[in-house]
């Protein structure tokens, strides 16, 4: 079987709802990301043989094929395709192991793996009508929100718990701001203010300096009114893009490209889809097996903060070095679009083994209808 390798990728910065990033169109954002990947490594758009784009909400500016449209709207060869990838909030990490999968199989030599979500312009959800009568039948259907009480219920996780470990999510996320961490895989973008004029967006959005625990112990709970979960503990509603370069040894040698990361194991797995958040616990587990490595093997873990209780509880049973769970903050301080969420973990993930000279790095995401994905990759 051949090697997949992590090249390099790129990402926009991460706008708030209504922030900077929301007044471009998010097919024009992803090709933004396209073009910045090819200019940052040197390659040839006509190399590359397919495009991966994880995109949750493919409606309105969404879509059409945003995979394929994009590239178009990059200028990229008409002869290279694209494809749009919905794994729900697993969107872009799916797209990575599809990219991954192509090249292990001998399919493709260089691939793209990108993903997007413009959730200012595109609301969640509409993408989709009723629910059949069938489903609902079948399953006691809820909201993630209540999905996340379910598991703060469970695992026994206390409103205490998850603010503070949603605070300290902000307090990493602005230290490694402060220290120029994600300065290098953010590209800045140029754009406009609500009056037209140019601004750019250099860096993320989400991560607040002024929070406090004591300020997020004011807010009520949004899904419940006894409940746990508020919107302090939860992921941001963000816009933002996503897009890394994968290749073959073959793809490597033939355009001189050098990697900085080779995607070892890949797992998915389904769960209970009312609890649904769960994923990440079993697909950790799946991962590691298909690797043949142990949980302590592993340098960084990247589990996605959709909500405080799903960290928490992924914790709750595996019980890391929390110095190595989401370093630098995860989607609670620096916001998730959805469709590139994925993406951002990866490539955060390939910087951080860098920097601390690690070798292995665990990245997972819990999804909506109770699945997960999970990702090792190991620095070189």
């Amino acid at each position: 079987m051949k090697q997949a390798y992590i090249v390099d990728g790129v990402r926009t910065p991460f706008g708030r709802r209504q922030g900077g990033l929301s007044r471009m169109r998010p097919d024009n954002l992803a090709a933004f990301t396209l073009t910045a990947l090819v200019e940052q490594t040197q390659v040839e758009p006509g190399w590359i043989e397919d495009i991966r784009m994880g995109c949750v909400t493919q409606v309105g500016e969404q879509g059409f094929n945003i995979g394929r449209v994009a590239p178009l709207i990059a200028g990229f060869p008409v002869e290279v395709p694209g494809v749009s990838i919905n794994r729900m909030c697993a969107s872009s990490l799916e797209a990575v192991n599809q990219a991954a999968q192509a090249i292990r199989a001998d399919v493709h030599d260089l691939v793209i793996a990108a993903g997007v979500e413009s959730m200012s312009r595109v609301p969640m959800g509409s993408d989709g009508s009723t629910l059949s009568d069938t489903l609902i039948s079948r399953y006691n259907v809820v909201p993630q929100g209540i999905s996340a009480e379910m598991i703060a219920e469970k695992w026994e996780l206390s409103r205490e718990m998850l603010d503070r470990f949603s605070w300290e999510s902000h307090q990493r996320a602005l230290k490694a701001q402060e220290s120029g961490y994600f300065s290098e895989e953010i590209v800045a973008v140029e754009t406009t203010d609500a009056d037209g004029n140019p601004v750019v967006v250099s860096s993320d959005e989400g991560p607040r300096s002024d929070t406090t625990v004591e300020k997020m112990s004011t807010l009520r709970p949004v899904f419940k009114p006894d409940g746990r979960v508020t919107a302090a503990n939860s992921s941001q509603l963000t816009d933002g893009a996503v897009a890394l370069l994968l290749a073959s040894e073959s793809g490597l040698k033939a355009h001189s490209l050098r990697p900085r990361a080779r995607v070892v194991a890949m797992a998915v797995v389904g769960v209970d889809p009312v609890i649904m958040l769960t994923g990440p616990i079993p697909a950790t587990a799946k991962v590691l097996e298909k690797a043949q490595l142990k949980f302590d093997q592993i340098d960084v873990f990247e589990v996605n903060e959709a909500f405080a209780s799903v960290v928490l509880a992924w914790g709750a049973e595996y019980h890391p070095d929390w110095a190595k769970v989401n370093p630098n903050g995860g989607a609670i301080a620096l916001g998730h679009p959805l469709g590139a969420s994925g993406g951002r973990l990866t490539l955060t993930a390939v910087h951080e083994l860098e920097r601390i000279g690690g070798r292995y790095a665990l990245v997972t995401m819990c999804i909506g209808w109770g699945m997960a994905v999970a990702t090792i990759i190991e620095r070189v």
